[in-house]
């Protein structure tokens, strides 16, 4: 039987978001999500990254304490660090749809609730996701 890789968040942003551009100019931007356990005290700080559209959505209307949901799959891979020579493995939410349920940042932002979807995120191997600048 096959695995289903399937998650769902809402929480709020620690930082503005900062877009960037691959090499082949596709819309990226990493960004942390505060998401509160149950338990009051209790908060995961959960990284995500959300391309094209989303990715400039993100930019364009939420801002440090923003409110957002996303929806997407969750990602893992490795990288050596050049100064321990150590291999770091990551862990990361790649959002399929993101909502801003409550911005924070001073825009024309055209409503809260409105979302975006990129459906083929992901599904394109040569659609330049490897040459992420940061």
């Amino acid at each position: 039987m096959a695995g289903i890789n399937t998650v769902a968040l809402t929480g709020r942003l620690t930082a503005d978001v900062e877009l960037r551009k691959t090499q082949s100019d596709l819309s990226v931007v990493r960004f942390t999500l505060a998401v509160d356990r149950p338990k009051k005290d209790e908060t995961d700080f959960v990284r995500c990254i959300a391309w094209k559209q989303s990715a400039e959505y993100l930019a364009n209307y939420a801002g440090k304490g923003s409110m957002i949901g996303v929806s997407g799959h969750i990602r893992t891979g490795s990288y050596d660090d050049k100064a321990t020579g150590k291999k770091v493995y990551t862990t990361e939410v790649e959002c399929v749809s993101v909502t801003i349920l409550e911005a924070k940042k001073k825009s024309d932002y055209p409503n809260n609730g409105t979302s975006y979807t990129i459906a083929d995120a992901g599904k394109n191997a040569n659609d330049g996701f490897d040459d992420v600048p940061f």
